[in-house]
């Protein structure tokens, strides 16, 4: 699937060009030699702007190669999600260049493997585990979340000799609410018919917008939206205008998994939204400002987060009815990993309510980082393109 037209220019022409994860890097490295301790992180729960607040800059590990799965399956079970054998395996390969600059590693109890892999890696760099409430509409929850992110800053500041401030956390919140604004302005670009942008496109905006901060953003936005809108006046569309629209949703999707993305534009549908943590999920909602309790906003807005961790779950169903209304997508893929249990349990509630409520086609597609099922999801999604 391509430009409409040759020659596209790129969204992205500067001194971040290249890969998501090579510009990352690069930004991250410059950040380190310029003095900013780094913090790694492995789960959107991770609260950003704490950790911008005590001065440091985060980064994203490595967790989605297939290569490194050999290395930790020596150690970890084979049939665990390949997430975390492969973050495991970057680990014991020494292998992923952002856990290398991170001084500091900001992990959380979304799921059972993920916890007991922590413990392993203890070792390696000094590490904060955060309890995450997965009762989150309980009374208790955000309390007790706002008391690990406290205890956060302050592992953070012991590490690192840094000191954060309610005031620097407050800026923090309305540069990502800032950040926030202009990713969903990018999305909307993305609900035009034709899309004006690839999946490609969006996944490195999401990837970098994650690490970034709003200041270092600004002229890259402000460069997106010009080759946006120069493509809008001059008619150039990604895919074709009858290429089926698809949501993707479930699972992070990245590295070797993004095979997905691939199989769904080679089969000729165009992949209109992203609805997970590595996609664009983080910037779907703003975080409440002037509140005089910063901590506290910071608790209630990832604590919404809807990923399958959390029980019940329904604020996925009502930010999907927002998805749907807005990309208008033909059809929805649901990624599972192999083991991800609570994303395969809940794919049966998706599958009934977007066939019940909005009569939509639905696949659900569990896979892990090898290529080995290529031809099958290949076959399944085509299967489904031409059913619409």
């Amino acid at each position: 699937m391509t430009f409409n037209v040759p020659d596209v220019k790129p969204l992205i022409n500067d001194e971040f060009a290249g890969e998501a994860p090579k510009r990352a890097l690069s930004y991250i490295a410059n950040k380190r030699s310029a003095g900013m301790p780094v913090a790694g992180t492995y789960c959107g729960y991770a609260p950003m702007e704490v950790i911008r607040a005590v001065g440091a800059v985060p980064a994203v590990l490595c967790a989605f190669a297939n290569k490194t799965i050999p290395a930790a399956e020596a150690v970890l079970p084979a049939n665990l999600c390949p997430l975390i054998k492969s973050s495991y395996g970057f680990i014991l390969t020494d292998t992923c260049p952002f856990f290398a600059l991170s001084d500091a590693v900001v992990a959380e109890t979304t799921c059972d493997g993920k916890k007991k892999m922590f413990e392993l890696i203890f070792s390696h760099r000094p590490m904060f585990v955060m309890d995450l409430p997965q009762l989150p509409d309980e009374v208790e929850a955000r309390a007790n979340w706002a008391t690990m992110i406290s205890k956060l800053k302050g592992f953070l500041e012991n590490t690192f000799g840094t000191f954060g401030t309610s005031e620097g956390i407050e800026a923090e919140i309305q540069a990502t609410n800032i950040k926030n604004r202009l990713m969903r302005r990018v999305f909307g670009y993305a609900e035009k018919k034709p899309p004006l942008l690839s999946w490609s496109e969006l996944y490195e905006l999401c990837f970098l917008a994650q690490v970034a901060t709003t200041e270092d953003l600004l002229p890259v936005f402000k460069e997106v939206f010009e080759r946006l809108e120069e493509r809008e006046a001059k008619g150039i569309y990604y895919g074709a205008p009858s290429s089926p629209r698809v949501l993707v949703t479930g699972c992070p999707v990245g590295g070797d998994s993004t095979k997905v993305f691939r199989i769904i534009e080679e089969a000729g549908g165009v992949v209109v939204a992203m609805d997970s943590c590595s996609g664009m999920k983080p910037f779907i909602a703003d975080i409440e400002e002037k509140t005089g309790n910063p901590i506290d906003s910071v608790a209630r807005h990832y604590l919404e987060i809807p990923c399958s961790c959390m029980t019940p779950n329904t604020r996925r169903l009502t930010e999907l009815d927002k998805a749907l209304a807005a990309f208008q997508p033909d059809a929805v893929v649901e990624v599972v990993l192999h083991a991800c249990h609570s994303y395969n349990i809940e794919a049966i509630k998706i599958m009934n309510y977007l066939k019940e409520k909005h009569n939509l086609p639905y696949l659900k597609i569990v896979t892990d980082y090898s290529e080995g099922d290529v031809e099958q999801i290949r076959t399944r999604v085509e299967a489904l393109l031409e059913s619409i």
